[in-house]
């Protein structure tokens, strides 16, 4: 209703692609017999949604089932569902200040306040929402200032926060990491972390200012990123150059770098207008919003531990225990 009161098209995006690209995640691959192709489960529809933007859609959106081979918590699940939203002629400021009047309206619309009561937390989600750069945050919450410095400084950095590295994590990669274990807890109420460095965004535009960081905010509720948006690269040879890059780290070990995407590159040189794009996870949203703690609590069919098969002391008899 919100979008498309706006005007923005709903649309949809393949499932299976030929290329795991649009997020730094492990796909899940699968096998295209007639075609003897490997295949993959979506893990992000980016790619797609902006070449709708190149075909000249001002505004489109889909909510989408999205597959990751990763990890599992109280707010990671294999299968979510995600929102991806990309209009034309915006930027990230833009797009921060229509996501925090969405939030606010949605809060408004399910619990008729924008107050909600999340375990011991009251989160407010009346705008307007706070907004700290990625360098300040981790400032604040480490003591230690990331601009300008080289892999081997953040590694150094790593090492005195006791952090673990592997040597196949880049610049962007060790500044994740450090946000992730420092500072990313703290932030309890809604608040746009925002002007990442170029190395953890390989598809934002650069910023306006400082060409060293990327025009994009993630928004962080309840200590978890909720919503991830940037001002969208939009120039071909700066994006080749990045796949490039990405390319780089995968050869040095990183599972999660980016594919080089040819037929995306082929859609910017024909022209994508400044745009700006928005992903939230929709689960997450259903946890905050009905003051849920873990995801398991807002899916109906939660991916779960295998049950585990032993044999029984006394008798034989196979028994099964869930883990």
């Amino acid at each position: 209703e919100f979008f498309n009161s706006h005007g923005y098209i709903e649309v949809d995006t393949p499932i299976l692609q030929s290329i795991a690209g649009g997020a730094a995640a492990r796909p899940f691959i699968t096998h295209h017999n007639t075609l003897d192709i490997p295949l993959y489960l979506r893990i992000a529809n980016e790619l797609y949604l902006k070449r709708l933007i190149v075909g000249g859609f001002e505004g489109v959106y889909e909510f989408s089932r999205n597959f990751r081979n990763e990890g599992m918590d109280r707010t990671h699940n294999p299968e979510f569902t995600c929102m991806e939203i990309y209009v034309s002629y915006k930027d990230y400021n833009w797009m921060m200040n229509f996501t925090e009047q969405m939030l606010e309206k949605i809060c408004l619309d399910v619990n008729g306040t924008t107050d909600v009561q999340v375990g011991d937390n009251v989160i407010s989600f009346k705008a307007p929402f706070k907004r700290v750069t990625m360098a300040e945050a981790i400032k604040e919450f480490t003591g230690y200032d990331i601009e300008g410095k080289n892999e081997d400084e953040l590694r150094q950095i790593c090492k005195e926060l006791h952090i673990e590295t592997d040597a196949s994590m880049g610049k962007g990669k060790l500044i994740d990491e450090i946000f992730g274990e420092k500072c990313e807890g703290n932030y309890i109420q809604p608040t746009f972390i925002i002007d990442y460095p170029i190395e953890m965004s390989p598809l934002t535009k650069r910023h306006r200012t400082n060409p060293e960081l990327t025009e994009r905010f993630e928004l962080m509720v309840n200590g978890k990123e909720l919503a991830n948006a940037y001002s969208e690269l939009n120039d071909p040879i700066d994006q080749y150059e990045r796949f490039v890059e990405q390319m780089k780290l995968s050869e040095k070990g990183d599972d999660e770098a980016m594919i080089i995407d040819k037929d995306f590159i082929r859609a910017l040189e024909y022209g994508m207008p400044p745009t700006s794009g928005m992903g939230i996870g929709m689960d997450r949203l259903a946890m905050l919003l009905t003051g849920q703690t873990t995801i398991q609590e807002v899916l109906l069919f939660p991916q779960m531990r295998p049950e585990k098969v032993k044999k029984a002391a006394e008798n034989g008899e196979e028994q099964a225990t869930e883990e």
